[in-house]
């Protein structure tokens, strides 16, 4: 792939999605879904060392960019389709993004889901008035029953991303961010099917021809990485960002982005849960694993984006309460802020008590205690104790352990 985008009129006709179409897209979606703010962020601009600007496409109201090219497909429709409705495939929120605007406009939708999708994606859906039909283990038995029903019932597909209203309504983004900030250096975008990177590469690479468009995607799910190096994709595994966990990218998307993207980078799973964590305590916002992609880029490759003006799309923000939950207390973890050490000491009165002692004294706060006293490596007249303390840092920890060896009960941390 090439180290910069080709020098091509990215208004010539040779591309299935103009930036006239994004233009037509932002006439006819304006004012039926939010002008989402765009800020730069000083604290993770210190952090990344990059100029961060953060555009909040999870403040939309079903908290995701997809409203904007779901909207722009269905305003599409004759009256003969309006009538007859809409079908869709999705376990997330290309679902809900169909569901609502659809309902909006008075057009019947239909969204078939997963088997497994969670119940609370499932009741979303059907409270924007849609009906939900659950089907097949996957979304290609999904998608395969989707288009059966399409035929059966005379509706109007609207495909996530390999759609060419989709592409130019997703495009519109990239409209606000260059009118809000005309100087970024480069736009970092997540990357699942392609319709939000090919659609914001089309009008940003018109307005700005010598902008870099760079995607993202999760490790396990590299399918435009692959594709564009003529690679088979090696896709599988549970990622936290599964919003972005595609095993293949749309032929118009991929079109599109062999012009137009210059790089596409990939991140690990703890890049992207300490963007998640960054995004929750620095800016106060909920970001999803996809969602949060384009920041876990920077922090996977600093040195690239070191003092550029970046721009970042923080796609949506459905992420399920106790997975947030978990990754707030992994990064913790992470941290050294929650640690868990195990020490072996006398099983007599009083010992648990000193022990508290030490790590009050010095400011931790004990979390949890456990005691085994049937461990085979440990004395018959000890105990093994494992205790979760909270800290203020890695460095307070260590002062802590270190404490408690000076004592004569070195823990060993888990």
């Amino acid at each position: 792939m090439p180290d910069s985008a080709p020098n091509l009129d990215v208004r010539a006709p040779a591309l299935p999605v103009t930036f006239a179409d994004v233009q037509a897209a932002a006439a006819r979606i304006e004012g039926q879904v939010e002008r989402t703010p765009m800020r730069m962020s000083r604290t993770l601009s210190d952090i990344t060392g990059a100029e961060v600007w953060i555009k909040f496409e999870n403040l939309q109201f079903t908290a995701s960019f997809k409203e904007r090219g779901a909207l722009n497909k269905i305003s599409q429709l004759t009256e003969a389709e309006r009538r007859a409705g809409v079908i869709a495939v999705s376990a997330g929120n290309h679902a809900q993004g169909v569901a609502y605007n659809a309902a909006k406009l008075g057009i019947p939708a239909t969204i078939v889901m997963p088997i497994g999708t969670p119940f609370t994606k499932v009741e979303h859906t059907r409270k924007h008035g849609a009906r939900v039909l659950l089907h097949g283990e996957g979304i290609a038995e999904a998608t395969t029953h989707a288009y059966q029903l399409k035929e059966r019932e005379g509706l109007t597909f609207v495909h996530p991303y390999d759609d060419p209203f989709v592409i130019a309504g997703q495009g519109t983004i990239a409209l606000e961010m260059l009118a809000k900030q005309p100087d970024l250096d480069a736009l970092v975008i997540p990357v699942g099917g392609g319709g939000l990177i090919s659609g914001n590469a089309i009008a940003a690479k018109h307005m700005r021809p010598d902008i870099e468009i760079i995607g993202v995607e999760a490790r396990m799910y590299p399918a435009l990485y692959a594709e564009l190096r003529g690679e088979t994709p090696q896709c599988g595994g549970q990622s936290i960002a599964e919003g972005i966990a595609v095993k293949q990218v749309g032929r118009l998307n991929i079109e599109i982005c062999r012009a137009l993207v210059d790089q596409v980078l990939l991140v690990d799973e703890p890049y992207l849960e300490q963007a998640i964590a960054l995004l929750c305590n620095v800016e106060k916002t909920v970001a999803e694993g996809a969602g949060a992609a384009g920041l876990a880029a920077l922090l996977a490759h600093r040195d690239q984006f070191a003092g550029k003006r970046v721009g970042l799309i923080l796609c949506g923000g459905n992420i399920d309460s106790r997975l947030l939950a978990s990754v707030l207390t992994r990064g913790l973890v992470r941290e050294g802020r929650i640690s868990s050490l195990r020490l072996i000491g006398d099983d007599r009165p009083g010992l648990l008590a000193k022990v508290s002692h030490v790590i009050g004294d010095l400011g931790a706060n004990i979390i949890e205690v456990a005691h085994n006293r049937l461990a085979l490596d440990v004395p018959a007249k000890g105990a093994e104790f494992d205790i979760l303390i909270e800290t203020r840092d890695a460095q307070h920890t260590q002062e802590i352990i270190d404490a408690l060896a000076a004592c004569g009960y070195p823990p060993r941390r888990l």
